[in-house]
């Protein structure tokens, strides 16, 4: 995982999963309809799945990284799908998928072109309909303080809706947070 070990050490702690529970997801999913069966690209220490897993009949989480991927199986197992897979290549069907979502992972993807992979993807294995949806930070001086030695490759939102529509979503929307640098997004699958 592309993370140093104070970030990883945040990122698995309570107090992030209490506040992605309370504050980020209520948010990033404001009127976000999910659908029965939903993938999470990059769930980390499973913050967002422990919540996601409640709103849907049907979840996979896709995690790149192994050690944790592992982890997230013997925690979510019973629940979830958990899948060891890079979401720029996902070892999944077409359309398979009511929605798609990834909370503040992007930044850790290390190139632009595999950020695009990965929207590809997504498009790729959601129903006609579906809905991508998902959050990530904005550069601040903390926020690079927190990613030393990390991956690091934050995403510009203003780009973001005209990165969407090249691999073929519609009703791309963008909005910054009112209190924290971060964004949230939601595109659709004409």
């Amino acid at each position: 995982m592309p993370m140093n070990r104070v970030h990883r050490k945040l990122c698995s702690s309570e107090e992030w999963a209490q506040a992605v529970e309370e504050r980020l997801l209520p948010w990033a999913l404001e009127k976000v309809e999910l659908g029965d069966d939903l993938l999470e690209v990059g769930p980390g220490y499973g913050a967002n799945l422990r919540v996601l897993v409640r709103r849907v009949a049907r979840m996979t989480a896709v995690e790149i990284d192994e050690k944790t991927a592992a982890l997230l199986a013997g925690q979510w197992g019973e629940q979830a799908r958990i899948l060891h897979a890079d979401a720029s290549r996902l070892p999944l069907e077409d359309a398979v998928f009511t929605s798609v979502v990834c909370f503040t992972m992007l930044h850790h993807v290390p190139t632009t072109a595999l950020q695009d992979r990965i929207f590809a993807e997504a498009f790729r294995v959601l129903r006609p309909g579906g809905v991508f949806a998902g959050s990530d930070s904005l550069s601040s001086p903390r926020f690079r303080i927190l990613h030393f030695l990390d991956t690091m490759n934050v995403v510009d939102p203003d780009g973001l809706p005209d990165r969407l529509e090249a691999v073929g979503f519609t009703d791309v929307v963008v909005d910054l947070h009112p209190e924290v640098r971060g964004f949230r997004f939601r595109a659709r699958k004409p």
